[in-house]
């Protein structure tokens, strides 16, 4: 399908309102300086992985973004040790689905079994599992899957294949509804698409808090709820393996 121009001035107001949906969630907001020459980097979710013990910088499918990594790691530098993802491996952080100790690869365009070695490499003593999941009919794992708790998984079954995860609860978006399954999990509420109704009211049948924002702009460029922060729990480093 032929792109549709993006308007900047909605796409602003919306990102405006998406801060605004994670800071009534109690977060803080942290914004990294706008740089005109790095039109995607407000997909900043591509560019590093976090989790408790440590933070993986990614190494971008699309060689134009690695661009914008040195500026993700300056920035996760205060919160986390860094790890860094190495050629021949290339990762999306979008190709990257964390569920509890549960850490999924996707197999797409941007991300390999290079990659996928790697991560299990840097995790695997902190005792995390890590997986190839297949990609299909999308650009990136998150797309098709992403986390509602960690043991319940929103899924398109059409573009991954559901073996993968047969230690989750699945919940289905709604057929009519087949990019839906891009989902932001924060502490107490799922942030979701607003174009989704039917899918968010699934997920409210699962007990879960849904906050609705608008990114119909994100939409026009693949973007979608998960693709524009990068979340750090607040909470103390664990010692690392190697050291310890």
């Amino acid at each position: 399908m032929p792109r549709v121009p993006i308007d900047v001035g909605v796409a602003r107001e919306q990102h405006r309102a998406y801060e605004q949906a994670l800071g009534d969630a109690g977060y803080c907001v942290e914004h990294l300086e706008a740089d005109e020459t790095m039109p995607d980097s407000v997909f900043v979710e591509d560019m590093a992985v976090v989790f408790d013990e440590v933070a993986i910088l990614t190494n971008p499918g699309a060689p134009s973004r690695r661009r914008e990594v040195p500026a993700i790691a300056a920035a996760l530098a205060a919160h986390r040790p860094l790890q860094q993802i190495q050629l021949p491996a290339t990762v999306d952080g979008g190709d990257v689905l964390v569920a509890g100790r549960f850490v999924y690869v996707g197999r797409s365009t941007r991300s390999n079994d290079a990659a996928l070695i790697q991560i299990r490499r840097i995790l695997g003593p902190f005792g995390y599992t890590v997986l190839g999941a297949e990609v299909r009919g999308c650009l990136h794992l998150k797309s098709a899957v992403t986390a509602l708790a960690d043991d319940v998984l929103l899924v398109n079954r059409e573009w991954i294949d559901t073996k993968n995860f047969a230690a989750f609860k699945l919940v289905d978006v709604a057929p009519e509804e087949p990019s839906a399954a891009n989902v932001l999990r924060l502490r107490d509420r799922i942030v979701a698409a607003r174009a989704f109704p039917r899918t968010a009211d699934r997920i409210a049948g699962e007990g879960f808090q849904v906050n609705l924002v608008d990114a119909s702009e994100l939409a026009k460029a693949e973007g979608a709820v998960t693709c524009c922060s990068l979340i750090v729990p607040v909470r103390p480093f664990a010692p690392s393996p190697v050291e310890g």
